[in-house]
Formats: structure tokens, sequence, C-alpha cells
């Protein structure tokens, strides 16, 4: 079968290959669920995975199948596999259990271990082929009524952890009502992290580097939130008009706006960081008043990173709430089809080159 997969440590080598079908066989106890992939998500990762910014190969291998956003379709089970059937639609999620406590409890994506695994990212192939073979404890059944939106689960288990998670941390406060979240970022985090926060009846502002009319502004309107250019309206100049914010997401892919957004935190306030930066970037910060800051505060800052299950039928939920409260919104997400795996390359172009890409996903087979 068909794979896009790149050398881990190459710069630009992404590229087809040929992999063997993988068999049910080889999930033990009977527990083997075959999936044909539909769609796969593909997103600033993959490109600095191209760019061998990181990524590594499984045990055995050369080469890394990139793509951790899976949406498929059962075709064959295990005798044991019991919670599916062939014809569901699925998805899976990224990270597999190490050996820590976190890892035996089922968070995987908390793990202390200094070793991960990461479908599509370390140690473990990805999505972007045309059959993976899994445990049904790694795979979440999607409603039909939600095909059209699968490719989105993964990008949206990250948010609803995200939003979970700061939630999770600011039960220490006994009570903690917060009114006014920013949103740093409108890219497919940023947009499904700005739905979430709307869901929970706050306030939002999503604010971004270009000027309306675009498409994220539209969509962040059409969610009752507030579209923020930050050209135009610089983050302190925002916050003196709106107060300081309780909650921030921060979703930009740059580490500068991470230290920004501390400035700007309210008292008893979160951050939250789900950006991955590659990168060598250098800022100058105001250490001494953020310091000052966030202790006389009581503030937060934390990172998360891709999700588990809990957090994928979270975000199931979430995407059909969305759905019923304004249709065909979130559609507007996926802004960038590349049809058949042999079209890699085009790809990682409109990764690299096209900047209002949303969301770029493969379609590797049909949607019926």
């Amino acid at each position: 079968m068909k794979a896009v997969a790149v050398l881990p440590g190459k710069p630009n080598s992404v590229h087809l290959t040929e992999m063997p079908r993988p068999s049910i066989e080889s999930i033990p106890g009977g527990r083997g669920v075959l999936v044909r992939l539909l769609h796969v998500g593909v997103d600033a990762t993959d490109k600095e995975i191209n760019e061998a910014q990181y990524g590594t190969a499984p045990p055995g291998s050369d080469f890394l199948v990139i793509g951790h956003e899976s949406f498929g379709i059962v075709e064959q089970i295990g005798p044991n596999v019991k919670d599916l059937k062939v014809g569901d639609y699925v998805t899976a999620t990224v990270r597999r259990p190490g050996k820590s406590i976190y890892d035996l409890i089922g968070t995987n994506d908390m793990t202390s271990d200094n070793t991960y695994y990461e479908r599509g990212i370390c140690l473990l192939h990805g999505f972007l082929t045309e059959y993976y073979v899994e445990d049904p404890e790694y795979i979440v059944r999607v409603p039909k009524g939600l095909k059209h939106l699968g490719v989105l689960m993964e990008p949206i288990s990250v948010a609803e952890k995200a939003v979970a998670q700061a939630f999770e941390i600011q039960r220490r406060l006994r009570v903690w009502r917060p009114k006014v979240a920013y949103v740093m970022g409108a890219g497919q985090i940023g947009l499904l992290a700005t739905m979430l926060l709307r869901q929970r009846g706050m306030e939002v502002y999503t604010l971004a580097r270009s000027t309306p009319p675009t498409l994220n502004a539209e969509i962040v309107a059409g969610m009752g939130a507030t579209y923020v250019s930050t050209t135009q309206t610089p983050l302190k100049e925002l916050a003196a008009k709106t107060g300081m914010p309780d909650l921030i997401i921060e979703a930009t892919g740059h580490s500068g706006v991470v230290f920004e957004s501390m400035e700007v935190l309210g008292k008893n306030g979160v951050l939250c960081l789900t950006s991955i930066t590659g990168g060598q970037r250098h800022v100058q910060v105001p250490s001494d008043k953020v310091n000052l800051d966030f202790v006389l505060g009581n503030k937060v800052v934390f990172g998360t990173v891709n999700a588990n299950r809990e957090y994928f039928e979270m975000g199931v939920k979430s995407l059909a709430t969305a759905e019923l409260e304004y249709p065909g919104l979130i559609s507007k997400i996926l802004t960038h089809k590349v049809v058949g795996l042999d079209n890699y390359a085009e790809m990682m172009r409109l990764l690299v080159e096209v900047k209002n890409a949303l969301k770029v996903y493969v379609e590797v087979s049909p949607i019926t």
C-alpha cells in the first residue's frame, strides 16, 4: 500500500513509499481493528518534521510515515472487539503508552517518560497511508452525522484538552468564574478553542495579524466571538479596553506571543500554551515585572500536548453541539483538500506557501 513518509533528520525528504498492508493479527488477543483511511489532516507539525526540526523513525525503519490527524472507516475487526463494527467511522488518538504511571492509567499524553511514542511524529508510523491496524483502546467512533468533520477530530481534541485542563487547574481557587478569554491565533486550533469557550458562555476575543475581511474573521463572528487584528489593535491596547483576560489560549506557533500574553493576563488568570515551536527564536522579556505579576497575581502558565481518548470523545460531542448551533460554520475551516496520496508534493506546498490555509487535508479515499 502507498504511504507518505520522510527520512528523519534529512530536510525536505517527503516522498511516496510502499508498505505491506497491515493485518489485524498484528494486535494480540484478537483485538485488531483494520481501518481504511478516508481523510488525513496535516499541519505545521508535518511541515516541521519534513524540515527535519524533529521526528523519529520507528525501530528498524529508516523512514517515518507522517500524518497524525486521522479519519477512516472500519473494514475488519478481530473476534474480541466488542465496541466497534465494520462500517463505523472512526478517528484514532496519537500517543501510545510508555512505562510511566501516567501511561499505565491511560493518560499517555501526560507521560513522564523521556521517550514517548506518537503516531506520525515519534517512533511510530502515522496515518498518511491507505490502511492502519490498531487496538480499539486507541480508536474513537465518530457518528455518521459528523463524517464531514471527521478530519477535525484530532485538532478538536487538542483544544478540548487545553480548555478542560485550564478549568481543572483553577479548581485550586475554589471559585473561578472566568468571563473574558483571549485566543491567540486564528488557525484551526484557535478557531476550535474559540468555539469551545463560546460554548462555555465566555466573552471571547480571537486575535490574529490579518485584517478583516478574512475567512477566519467570518468564522469567529459566526460563533459570536470578536475577531481582533493585532496590526490594528495591539494586545495591550485591547486589554485596556476589555479588561485583562481571565484565560488565554495561545495557538500562534510564535513563541514571542507567549511572553506578550503573560504581560496582559489578569489576576488569578491562566495561560495555556499549545504551540509547538521548533525554531531558534530569541525575544527580550521584562522578566522582573512578569515574575512579580505572576507571584502577586496568583497566575498560572502551562503547556499541553496532544490528547488522550477522553478529549477526543469530548470533541465529538462539542462538534455535534456546534453543528446544531451554527450549521455549516465549522466546515469552513476545511479550506484545502488534496486528492490522493500521490499528490504529497502539493500537500506540502500548501503547508509551506499558502498562509490562509486553515486546514489542509488529504482525501485518501472518498467518504460515502
